[in-house]
């Protein structure tokens, strides 16, 4: 642990991680699946359930989120949720913002989803990882509504990011989920990006006087808007105290797509406290697109942004043969890449950082010779809880004071 608690600034970007990547540093190796471990608990706790009045909402209290998707135990990286954030669906759709039209007319959320929290390093998990990391985490594709905002590709400014009359050029549908409000959701009262601002400058009056660092990370759709909260974060410093210390922020996109065109690259690169790595498997077809987009009659790109780091899950002989060309999307694959990269040398070879039963978590991953039953993780008995006389009741999720 010594290492990355020492050599932090460098993992993070502050040399953008020249002669790291190939052959790959064994403190950033175990570093990039770190942040990648701390995304799987939004999605994987996510109440998508139509007859609960709760779709659309975390299962979890914030308190026990990590411990209850397994991110805990065995991992000295130790982190307080202190936050969870929510999005609006801003493309009207019969499914009100759900993946099935929610079968209660008393739901808590309407036309809005949790999708993501913010967190900050306990004092174990500051020495560990060497200052106190104030982490932001984004969720992949949910419900309907977010799938047809990841097809909505037409370009659009970014005032509330770079200004009124800027250049850059931003995703709409990625853009509209980051920054608008929602007046019918009793939790987005305030945009996602509000949320987010309001409790990182929160966390950094709090942890003033301490070595502080921002990390936002996200996988596919998650990937996107820790794009754009990640350039914001930088472009526009919460309070006076971030732009005095000149607080660093890091990005680790998983599995992400393109959000903007050149200006916007120009942008992101720009940033002298800003650093984003870029982590794609060569057979994932989400990492591809965005193409492009016509505005004002010319066709305009979409540019990738930060350093490219590009594993090859497939090299892997752990994997069974024949799977979907999508399972190399999965978050999980994507670790095993990491973990097994050996660049230029070629081969793949396991390091032990990532534990491969999770390549069955949810999907067919592993070869039948490791005995590890396929899709795995599930939630006990849909949420259902027997009660003292003997009957059920759907029971999902538990009260936090903030949701």
């Amino acid at each position: 642990m010594s290492g990355i608690a020492e050599r932090w600034r460098v993992l993070s970007g502050s040399d953008n991680w020249e002669g790291l990547l190939d052959p790959l540093d064994s403190d950033l190796r175990r570093y990039l699946i770190h942040y990648a471990t701390m995304i799987a608990p939004v999605s994987e706790s996510f109440i998508n359930e139509p007859a609960s009045k709760n779709v659309g909402l975390p299962r979890y209290a914030r308190k026990n989120l990590l411990a209850r998707t397994g991110v805990v135990k065995g991992n000295p990286f130790k982190y307080e949720v202190t936050k969870y954030f929510y999005a609006p669906s801003t493309i009207k759709t019969p499914e009100a913002g759900y993946n099935v039209r929610a079968a209660r007319s008393d739901a808590v959320l309407k036309e809005s989803n949790w999708i993501g929290y913010v967190a900050a390093a306990t004092d174990e998990g500051k020495i560990a990882l060497g200052r106190r990391d104030i982490l932001i985490v984004w969720r992949g594709t949910k419900p309907i509504s977010e799938w047809k905002a990841n097809f909505t590709f037409s370009l659009v400014k970014a005032p509330l990011i770079f200004g009124q009359h800027s250049l850059p050029l931003v995703h709409t549908g990625w853009y509209d989920m980051y920054t608008t409000i929602n007046q019918d959701s009793a939790l987005n009262q305030k945009s996602a990006r509000d949320q987010i601002r309001e409790e990182v400058a929160r966390l950094i009056e709090l942890y003033k006087g301490e070595e502080i660092s921002i990390t936002v990370t996200g996988h596919s759709l998650g990937s996107a808007l820790a794009t754009l909260n990640a350039v914001d974060l930088a472009v526009n410093p919460v309070n006076k105290n971030q732009q005095d210390n000149n607080v660093p922020v890091t990005a680790f996109f998983f599995g992400g797509p393109k959000v903007g065109d050149q200006n916007f690259k120009d942008a992101f690169s720009n940033q002298g406290n800003l650093r984003g790595m870029r982590i794609s498997d060569v057979n994932d077809l989400v990492t591809m697109v965005p193409w492009g987009s016509q505005v004002g009659g010319k066709n305009i790109l979409y540019e990738a942004v930060g350093v490219g780091f590009i594993i090859d899950s497939k090299k892997s002989e752990y994997l069974k043969p024949g799977l979907d060309i999508m399972v190399h999307h999965d978050l999980m694959f994507h670790m095993h890449g990491i973990d097994g990269f050996q660049g230029s040398r070629g081969g793949f070879e396991p390091k032990g950082d990532f534990d491969i039963s999770k390549l069955n978590k949810y999907r067919q991953g592993l070869k039948d010779e490791y005995h590890v039953p396929v899709a795995w993780m599930n939630v006990k008995d849909k949420g259902m809880v027997q009660q003292e006389d003997g009957t059920y009741i759907l029971d999902d999720h538990e009260v936090d004071e903030t949701f």
